[in-house]
């Protein structure tokens, strides 16, 4: 076990870097953050701020040297630096994992494999693939980036052959998957965090609402039968233990209209659709993954209250929001990630609403994001 006393090290300096960097340092740890960006939300709490590229060796060898174990906040880390690191201390999640997050096509590959249904697609390398994948998939349908596709980027709504070929033109002939567009009845994902004994916790599940390829809001607990809080939490565990996964891992998956539950995409480490947990949950998502990190037991996922995460965004900054009509709720638990600059369709912040039942949180949700001005 790594133990407090020890310096962590966290490969990317944002809002989830952030949240880690708080986490262990209220457990008793030192954190090294390694970001190019000098004004990096986690840069700013953590100890030392290695301002460099992700690919600086002299910058990776510095953090392996100082750290006893390394993570990451987010999936499109170079697989290299974390082979790179884990010469010189523990890294987790793995390298090989991260490689299989990083490409849609692995991840459905690995997800089938471990007995997950998934939306019909084709695989395209080249313009050369694009009238078999049409024949094949069809219309309505998604095309998405293998790599580097996040929060709605890399992906387009597909409805013609037309449109489809323009689309793949404009995404720079990547390659990518078209993906059949599914009959959803809504999206849920599950959070868990296993650790290198293969104990695995799960939170419970989220119900995510998105709006122009973001998340809006989280719902929890999932308003779904708890046959398929099981089967979802089954396949994500089946998913964790295939990769030999250490840390916290989320995995969507869409209920469709039939009852039938499909894989989406996975994430290794903390989500979005997690943030919940910092108010609602026994531990927390960032908490567990300083844990898994470590070599430590997890920490209790129970939930204490019902809860709705919304999601604030750089377009309600106009200088700034409305925090007094926010903050005069009792229920409403407000966290910013000290970006220096709102943008439209940035990440900002997030609120919980915590309430005595889904629905009041819901009502919560709706009437503080109309104080706010969040359509």
């Amino acid at each position: 076990m790594i133990l407090p006393g020890a310096t962590l090290g966290v490969l990317g300096g944002g809002q989830l870097g952030r949240m880690f960097t708080l986490a262990a340092t209220v457990m008793g740890y030192r954190v090294v953050v390694l970001d190019p960006d000098p004004l990096s939300p986690a840069g700013q709490l953590a100890d030392i701020h290695l301002r460099a590229d992700y690919r600086d060796a002299v910058a990776l060898l510095r953090m392996g040297e100082l750290c006893d174990a390394v993570t990451t906040e987010f999936e499109n880390v170079p697989a290299e630096s974390l082979e790179m690191l884990a010469r010189h201390c523990l890294v987790a999640p793995s390298p090989a994992a991260l490689a299989v997050a990083q490409d849609r096509l692995a991840e459905k590959t690995l997800a089938r494999e471990f007995g997950c249904a998934t939306a019909p697609y084709a695989n395209i390398e080249s313009a050369d693939d694009l009238a078999a994948a049409w024949s094949a998939v069809g219309a309505p349908a998604l095309l998405k980036t293998r790599r580097l596709g996040y929060d709605g980027k890399g992906q387009a709504r597909i409805d013609s052959l037309d449109a489809f070929v323009a689309t793949f033109a404009k995404f720079g002939s990547a390659p990518c998957l078209l993906e059949s567009f599914l009959p959803l009845e809504r999206e849920v994902s599950v959070v868990l965090a296993r650790n290198a004994q293969g104990e695995i916790a799960y939170f419970p599940l989220a119900e995510n609402r998105h709006r122009n390829g973001i998340l809006d809001v989280s719902i929890v607990p999932a308003r779904i039968p708890d046959t398929l809080v099981a089967q979802t939490r089954e396949m994500a565990g089946h998913i964790a233990a295939g990769l030999d996964y250490v840390g916290v891992l989320a995995v969507e998956f869409f209920v469709l209209a039939d009852g039938s539950v499909v894989f989406n995409e996975m994430a290794p480490r903390p989500h979005n659709s997690g943030h919940y947990t910092l108010d609602a949950c026994a531990s927390d998502q960032f908490e567990q993954q300083v844990r898994a990190l470590c070599g430590l037991p997890l920490g209790d996922t129970r939930l204490l209250s019902p809860v709705v995460m919304v999601n604030l965004l750089g377009d309600i900054w106009q200088p700034q929001p409305r925090w007094a009509e926010l903050l005069r709720h009792p229920g409403v638990k407000l966290h910013l990630y000290g970006k220096a600059e709102a943008r439209p369709g940035r990440k900002m912040g997030h609120y919980n609403c915590l309430a005595e039942s889904v629905e009041a949180a819901l009502e919560l949700a709706r009437t503080t994001r109309a104080a706010l001005g969040i359509g």
